[in-house]
């Protein structure tokens, strides 16, 4: 969690580099409020730091699910005051998971450029091992999960072992699919087939086929605030106990 705490040190032009846009949109985006103002250092020049990033991220992920930057504004406009970068990065992270999987071909070039910064092949591994990316037949062409890829090269700076990563990976993946089989399983046990039975109207199936679509997110925003609480118990207890 020191990375919170940690001062902003990007200039405008590393920022617009890590987070894969122009300077030009950045100086948009702050003119329009979407951005918090830079801290001024030494010579008059604005430093930005991880929750510039972060929000950055959230304005782009709203805007890959079709919403206008007025719509953007009025999202935002909504969030509470103070937000870390950490708060940013849950709320990025439920935004993308309303959408349906999707992965997108990319150039080496278009990669690098969406990921902010040049990757060595050492890089392309770690990306393809834990699952944002895989090698296409042509050369230098990838097909990339474009809602894990910043979360992918935010952990290539990670200063943790790659297995160590892969192993998290492995944990997350396992219980994660364990709980979606259960709920799962309460939802067609307890909802869907009694509502079956007494309900043979097609429109009315297709209504809880819609129901079921609408409560993903809310079970994905649930699991979450419940992962998020459940996590600051365990490592509260476990360095109190060291």
């Amino acid at each position: 969690m020191a990375a919170e705490t940690e001062e902003p040190t990007l200039t405008v032009d590393e920022l617009a580099a890590r987070a894969g846009v122009t300077v030009r949109t950045i100086r948009f985006y702050s003119t329009r409020g979407l951005l918090p103002p830079p801290v001024i250092g030494p010579r008059r020049v604005g430093h930005y730091g991880r929750d510039h990033l972060s929000r950055l991220a959230l304005i782009e992920e709203l805007q890959h699910q079709g919403m206008t930057l007025a719509a953007v504004e009025r999202y935002l406009e909504q969030l509470p005051a103070g937000l870390s970068a950490h708060d940013l990065a849950i709320h990025r992270a439920l935004v993308a998971s309303w959408a349906p999987d999707s992965a997108e071909d990319a150039t080496r070039a278009e990669l690098e450029r969406r990921a902010g910064r040049a990757l060595a092949e050492e890089d392309i591994d770690r990306l393809a091992a834990m699952g944002v990316l895989v090698r296409a037949d042509a050369p230098d062409t990838y097909r990339l999960d474009p809602g894990l890829l910043r979360l992918g090269v935010e952990l290539l700076e990670v200063p943790i072992a790659h297995e160590t990563i892969l192993a998290a990976r492995t944990v997350l993946l396992e219980h994660t699919r364990e709980a979606a089989h259960e709920l799962t399983r309460l939802f067609r046990d307890e909802v869907w087939t009694p509502y079956r039975e007494r309900e043979s109207d097609p429109g009315q199936v297709a209504a809880m086929r819609s129901l079921s679509a609408h409560l993903q997110p809310l079970v994905v925003q649930a699991l979450v605030t419940a992962f998020q609480r459940s996590l600051k118990e365990e490592l509260r207890a476990a360095f109190q106990a060291e």
